[in-house]
């Protein structure tokens, strides 16, 4: 045994080699799912299906994943994924690529396992569905669930009907027998119900099980041929049923270990005792005699087992074989078209002539018994797959039937019977002959189908023959007929040329619809499925002859053709007695009973071959049609053609026109915009001329504004130089002044400095012995410290006046270069001739302005030259006059010296005279001496003056050299300043020029 995993695969293989069942159990191979989590599990698989082939398997896990596995190909696919679990699977539909699953969510969807797409979704179910069962043509289909059955039609997938019951009675399962139309309900109260599917009428209950074997159903499983029904539940007891003849008549015991049956299922030519393969029926065979040769109370009966073969066709036709199935033996599939005792053919046609029609709601059942209808449902299935045939695509056309569902009804049944036999699809009368029918059997296609075609095979012989004419020998049959029961009105229709193609043949080809109403159609048509296919002509006949009175007042043939094409004052029933007094009183020679055969029904499992018809004709009709058709397309497509280079020509012809107004247009807006342009060009160019001309006197104006302007502050400039040389020369004159007053307050301090001193040399010369050193060196820090000082401020003013140039400059040339940038800036390209012009005057005033400047230098030098020589001179008298002053302060130095040492001379001969006098006061005033002046001289105190004052003119001449550096200093800086004013004034006309 193999073992297959279809995991996360969605197709594959099933089995990898051959495969072989096993030898304990017989499985071929053991399909599983599981996934591939972290933790892996195995997908329970809840429903399968097979195909009606048996070749393939439908199959759906409790997640939703829906698998088909071919069994022929050894492939599986993943079909669909719904994402809930399916409660039921149906896989034997019609379209074989189609199938039915049922959802959790109570609904039911049909998908295709080609394009795995959504084919329709059905909802009406308001509990889970557990069982779906498919008719065996595939177009309709029952679901069940426990409160619900419900049928639905599988071309519109529309609910037809819907079963409703009690909530106290559940529904166990609802389904369709097999081969058969019968609906098959079971409950859970054991009660088993058997259904029309048309109709919806309950044919038979099955009776309650016997109480000593008395269990609740479950599960269900009938034989393919619908006879036998398997029921069991929680038990051990299996009963069966024979349906056919509605009672229990077996139970089969179960070892005892087995508690509950949970699946029931018959397999084919085993287990079920032949019956999917049905064995020879029982039949009854009853043979009526020639009443000369039996009595009316003598009959013979004879029951046989075997086949029935039909009895050989006599022309004297003395032998009637009627053939009754029993219930127990008889095909289920066909019981519906069978015969039930007590109802043959003589005793329907009894109650037919007692009543004049078959009760209407028995008429659809008997119809269909009288023409044993096959109810072959694979044929028709195969016919209808074909499609609608060509030559009735366009059927509404020609035929415009308010009823959509009508006319496609129609156009299936007619496409059937062309799919049937080829001169259907040239027969221009098969509308009308199927109309009828097919609007009384629009809800049953199949039943339509097969009443047509029965139909035309035993009351439409013959009919094909002369085709594509109407059937002469048929006619001719009526004709004659007519000549022998009414010779009078056949000489009527000769005299005023009427033939029976006017009087016989519209009635034929419509089957009296169009002359009859509805109830009188179906009135007639109860007697001509009862009787021998000749009594539709016989019909024909009956109502000329019933409305031979109108006939005989007509003269006109389109008053004859309005007849037989309208209806009529016409009792059918006086129609149908003439009719059986026709079939009385007709002669053998001409009655159509010799001429038509009997009654043939079509043939079970496939529809019988029809070829009454000239094949020749039909081929090459069909041929010549063929050729008219390809002729026609190729005239189409040719015009098509033609019609699509008309069309393109026609698209050119008004593209090149509204090309051209387009062009036109765009030639007039732009003439239009040229005259525009060529306004507002003028107008631009007046605009300009002015507008240059306020630009030219705003110019002008700027121009002696700027002169004006420059003038002013050349002459601001030279009056602010002047003002400033005169404030330099005053000065100067006020700083010699202050010099010459400071000189001459020096010299008094100095005299009374020297007066004080000399005032108060005797009151300081302890102390001035004392601290001479601590003097001294004060004195020496101070002047370190105030040189310092001096040197700092000068550097600190050197650096000032050095920064406030550097600065100057930089601000100057910023200032020049902006000035310059907006001046080039706002000139403009039509004042470049006027500069050019103007270059001349400029260069002739800026060779006047140098010529001035030089002047204004040279005064400027002389004047600097006067002033530097003034100033040596002054400087050289201040030196001669320093120089002299200082050889005065030197001799008054030294004679100041010499007094100084005199009177110490004559102060120390003072003492040594007082020391002489007494040796006591001397010895102390020596003491006293040498403690006030241990290092003094008179040598030093003369020093120590000359230094002192020497140090003070010291002072005197640094401050006076530094402040005439100063002067100097500054003046320089005016003089180089002046000069680079004067030389960016020359330069200032040179660039307004460029």
């Amino acid at each position: 045994m193999q073992s297959t995993d279809v995991g996360n695969k969605e197709s594959g293989k099933i089995w990898h080699r051959k495969p072989s069942p096993a030898a304990r159990d017989g499985i071929i191979v053991n399909i599983i799912h599981t996934t591939s989590d972290y933790l892996p599990k195995v997908l329970r698989f809840l429903n399968v299906a097979f195909d009606s082939s048996g070749d393939c398997l439908i199959a759906g896990d409790h997640q939703g994943n829906i698998y088909v596995f071919d069994l022929s190909g050894n492939r599986f696919n993943l079909v669909q994924r719904t994402a809930q679990a399916c409660t039921a699977l149906a896989f034997n539909l019609r379209r074989k690529s189609e199938f039915l699953v049922a959802l959790a969510d109570y609904s039911i969807k049909c998908f295709d396992t080609v394009t795995k797409e959504l084919i329709s979704w059905m909802r009406g179910h308001e509990s889970s569905v557990f069982s779906i069962s498919v008719h065996a043509s595939g177009r309709y289909a029952i679901t069940t669930s426990s409160d619900t059955a419900q049928l639905w039609d599988l071309d519109t997938f529309q609910r037809k009907r819907k079963l409703n019951i009690l909530q106290s009675v559940g529904i166990q399962k609802v389904f369709f027998l097999p081969l058969s139309n019968t609906i098959l309900s079971c409950f859970k109260d054991n009660s088993i119900f058997a259904w029309e599917c048309d109709t919806l009428f309950c044919k038979y209950q099955l009776p309650p099980p016997p109480e000593s074997s008395s269990i609740l159903y479950k599960v269900f499983a009938v034989t393919r041929d619908g006879r036998i029904l398997a029921a069991g539940g929680k038990s051990n007891h299996l009963h069966l049923w024979c349906l056919e003849a509605k009672q229990l008549f077996r139970i089969i015991q179960m070892p005892t270990k087995v508690r509950a049956i949970r699946y029931l299922e018959f397999l084919p030519d085993s287990f079920d005792a032949g019956s999917n393969q049905p064995p020879p029926p029982l039949v009854k065979v009853i043979e009526d005699l020639p009443k000369s040769k039996l009595s009316s109370g003598d009959m013979k009966m004879k029951v046989t087992s075997g086949r029935v073969q039909r009895p050989a066709k006599s022309r004297e036709n003395q032998i009637q074989t009627r053939i009754l199935k029993q219930d127990l033996t008889g095909h289920f599939e066909n019981k519906e078209n069978e015969l039930s005792d007590g109802l043959n053919k003589k005793r329907l046609q009894i109650l037919l002539k007692g009543y004049g029609e078959y009760p209407t709601k028995y008429r659809m059942f008997i119809w269909r018994s009288l023409l044993q209808l096959p109810e072959n449902h694979t044929a028709f299935s195969s016919l209808i797959d074909k499609g609608i045939h060509v030559a009735f695509l366009n059927l509404q056309k020609k035929y415009p039937i308010k009823s959509t569902k009508l006319l496609r009804v129609l156009q299936r049944t007619l496409s059937a019977l062309a799919h049937w036999s080829a001169i259907f699809s040239d027969t221009p009368y098969l509308p009308l002959l199927a109309f009828p029918f097919v609007k009384l059997f629009q809800n049953n296609q199949l039943i339509c189908f097969e009443v047509v075609a029965t139909l035309i095979i035993n009351w439409c012989q013959h009919w094909f023959e002369y085709f594509p004419n109407p059937p002469i020998n048929i006619l001719s049959m009526i004709e004659n007929i007519l000549a022998f029961h009414d010779k009078e009105l056949l000489q009527h229709f000769r005299d005023h040329d009427i033939t029976s193609q006017v009087y016989a043949w519209p009635l034929l080809e419509t089957v009296f619809s169009e002359v009859l109403t509805r109830e009188e159609w179906l009135k007639l048509f109860d007697n001509v499925f009862s009787n021998h296919p000749s009594f539709l002509l016989l019909t024909v006949v009956a109502y000329n002859i019933c409305s031979r009175a109108p006939l005989l007042n007509c003269s006109l043939k389109d008053d004859f053709e309005y007849f037989f094409h309208h209806r009529n004052n016409l009792d059918i029933s006086v129609v149908i007695r003439e009719v059986y007094h026709l079939m009385d009183t007709t002669p053998a020679d001409i009655h159509p009973d010799n001429m038509l055969d009997v009654f043939v029904a079509l043939t079970k499992g496939q529809y019988p071959v029809f070829n009454q018809y000239p094949k020749f004709i039909v081929d090459y009709q069909t041929q010549e049609r063929e050729r008219i058709r390809n002729d026609e397309l190729d005239y189409l497509r040719e015009r098509q053609t033609v019609e699509n280079m008309q069309a393109e020509v026609d698209q050119q012809r008004v593209e090149d026109e509204a090309w051209y107004q387009k062009q036109e247009l765009l030639r007039k807006a732009e003439e239009t915009r040229r005259e525009m342009l060529l306004q507002e060009e003028e107008k631009m160019i007046q605009q300009r001329q002015r507008l240059a001309a306020v630009k030219r006197e705003l110019k002008v104006k700027e121009m002696h504004l700027q002169e004006a302007a420059r003038r002013r502050f050349l002459k601001l400039q030279q009056d602010q130089r002047e003002m400033e040389l005169r404030r330099l020369e005053d000065e100067i004159e006020r700083k010699v002044h202050m010099r010459d007053q400071e000189m001459a307050s020096a010299v008094k301090d100095l005299e009374m400095r020297h007066l004080e001193l000399e005032a108060q040399k005797r009151l300081y010369e302890k102390n001035l012995t004392r601290n001479q050193e601590t003097v001294a060196k004060e004195i020496r820090e101070d002047v370190d410290a105030y040189r310092r000082k001096v040197n700092l401020e000068e550097h600190t003013f050197h650096r000032l006046i050095e920064m406030d140039q550097t600065q100057n400059q930089k601000t100057q040339k910023l200032i020049e270069e902006n000035l310059a940038k907006a001046e080039q800036a706002c000139l403009n390209t039509d004042w470049q001739i006027q500069a050019l012009h103007k270059q001349r005057c400029d260069d002739l005033q800026r060779n006047e302005c140098y010529q001035e400047m030089a002047k204004l230098l040279q005064k400027n030098r002389r004047k600097e030259i006067e002033v530097l020589n003034a100033m040596m001179e002054k400087e050289a008298k201040k030196w001669e006059e320093a120089e002299e002053k200082d050889f005065r302060l030197k001799s008054e130095k030294k004679a100041s010296a010499l007094s100084d040492a005199s009177r110490q001379w004559f102060l120390e001969k003072e003492i040594n005279d007082a020391l002489e006098h007494t040796e006591g006061p001397r010895c102390q005033y020596e003491q006293v001496a040498s403690s006030c002046l241990p290092r003094t001289s008179p040598g030093s105190d003369v020093s120590e003056v000359d230094a002192s004052t020497w140090i003070s003119l010291n002072q005197r001449k640094i401050q006076w050299d530094t402040m005439e550096q100063d002067l100097l200093e500054r003046v320089r800086n005016l003089r180089q300043r002046l000069t680079a004013q004067a030389r960016n004034s020359c330069q200032t006309p040179h660039l307004l020029a460029t």
